[in-house]
C-alpha cells in the first residue's frame, strides 16, 4: 500500500521520463553564454591572419583613393573626390565601364545556357557521360594565363582557327579576330566561355542529381512530356544551381582581367579595355596611382552591389523551400 501511495505521489515529470536536476548540480548543456561554448577561441588566429593580410590593406587601399600618390615614394596630398570627378570625366573610363558590362553579361548568359545543356547532356544514362564529364571540365582547370595563350595564337592571322575555315572552303569568314575592333570583345568573350561552361555544367549537374526522381515518374504517368517536366519540375529545383552559377559568372566577369590583357592589353584602340585592364595600367604604367585605386573602389562597390542582390535571392529561395 504505501508503496502505490509513493508511485502517485512521484511528479509527472519523472513519469514522462523527464529528470529534474537537483539544486546545485552543473547547468545543462547549452545554458549559459554562447560565447563559452562556441569555438571562437579556435577562429581568433584565422581571423586576425585575414584581418592582417586582406582587411587593414584594403582599408588603407581605399584611403589612396582620395590622395594624388603616384606609387613612388612617401609624397602625397590629399584631393579629396578629385579622383572620382576625374573618373567621370575620363571617356575611356565610361567606354571601360560599359564593355565591363557588355562582357559580363553574355558571358554569364551564355556560359549558363551552355552548361545547362552540357549537364543535361551528361546526366543522361549513356556508356560515355563520365568520360565526357571529364572533356567538359577539363578547361576549367587550366589557368586563365595558359588559356589566354593558347586562344591568341589559334586567334592569330594564320592561326588555327582561320586555317580551319581556309580547308573547309569557309574563307570568306576568316576574320582578325584580335585586331578588328568589332569582333575582338567577342573574341574575349569566347575564351571565357569556352573555359568554364564546363564548371558551370558541374554545378548543374549536382542540381539535376538532387531532383527526386520519383517526381519525373509521376509526371510521366499523367502524361506530362519531357519540356513540360523539365519546365515544371526540374528549372525550379535547379534554382539554387542557377543563383549560385549566376553569382559566379557576374563576379568573374566584371573582374576580368587575365583574358584580356594578355590577348588584347584592352585594345585595339580600347575596343576591350575593361576597368581592371584600366585600373593596372593607371597604376603600373601612367603612374596615377590614385586615380587607379579610385577606380578599383568604384569596381568592389559594383561586385560587391551584384554579389549583395545575388545572395539576398539565393537567401529568399532558401526560405521559400
Amino acid at each position: 500500500m504505501s508503496e502505490t501511495v509513493k508511485t502517485q505521489a512521484a511528479p509527472q515529470s519523472a513519469r514522462k521520463g523527464r529528470v529534474t536536476p537537483r539544486s546545485g548540480g552543473t547547468p545543462r548543456q547549452g545554458r549559459g553564454r554562447p560565447w563559452r561554448t562556441a569555438p571562437w577561441w579556435f577562429m581568433i588566429p584565422a581571423l586576425a591572419l585575414y584581418a592582417y593580410v586582406v582587411l587593414v590593406p584594403s582599408v588603407r587601399g581605399t584611403g589612396y583613393a582620395f590622395t594624388d600618390w603616384t606609387g613612388l615614394g612617401s609624397g602625397m596630398h590629399f584631393t579629396g573626390l578629385e579622383n572620382f570627378r576625374k573618373l567621370l570625366d575620363d571617356s575611356t573610363a565610361r567606354d571601360a565601364l560599359v564593355q565591363t558590362v557588355l562582357l559580363t553579361i553574355v558571358i554569364t548568359v551564355v556560359q549558363n545556357v551552355i552548361g545547362l545543356l552540357l549537364a543535361l547532356g551528361v546526366h543522361a544514362r549513356i556508356k560515355s557521360r563520365n568520360v565526357l564529364r571529364v572533356l567538359l571540365f577539363a578547361p576549367a582547370v587550366m589557368t586563365p594565363v595558359v588559356t589566354a595563350y593558347l586562344w591568341r595564337y589559334m586567334y592569330a592571322p594564320d592561326g588555327a582557327i582561320n586555317t580551319t575555315l581556309d580547308a573547309l572552303g569557309l574563307g570568306g569568314l576568316r576574320q582578325d579576330w584580335l585586331g578588328d575592333p568589332d569582333v575582338a570583345l567577342w573574341s574575349v568573350a569566347a575564351i571565357v566561355i569556352w573555359q568554364f561552361s564546363g564548371y558551370s555544367m558541374v554545378i548543374f549537374l549536382a542540381g539535376l542529381q538532387s531532383v527526386p526522381q520519383e517526381l519525373h515518374e509521376a509526371a510521366d504517368v499523367d502524361g506530362a512530356g519531357p519540356v513540360r517536366r523539365f519546365v515544371h519540375i526540374t528549372l525550379p529545383l535547379l534554382a539554387p544551381a542557377i543563383t549560385i552559377n549566376l553569382m559566379l559568372a557576374l563576379i568573374g566577369g566584371f573582374k576580368l582581367f587575365d583574358q584580356v590583357y594578355i590577348t588584347t592589353g584592352g585594345g585595339p584602340g580600347h575596343s576591350t579595355e575593361t576597368l581592371s585592364t584600366l585600373i593596372y595600367k593607371n597604376a603600373f604604367q601612367f603612374g596615377e596611382f590614385g586615380y587607379s585605386t579610385a577606380i578599383a573602389v568604384v569596381l568592389a562597390v559594383i561586385v560587391a552591389a551584384v554579389s549583395a542582390v545575388q545572395y539576398r535571392g539565393l537567401q529568399s529561395q532558401k526560405g521559400a523551400r
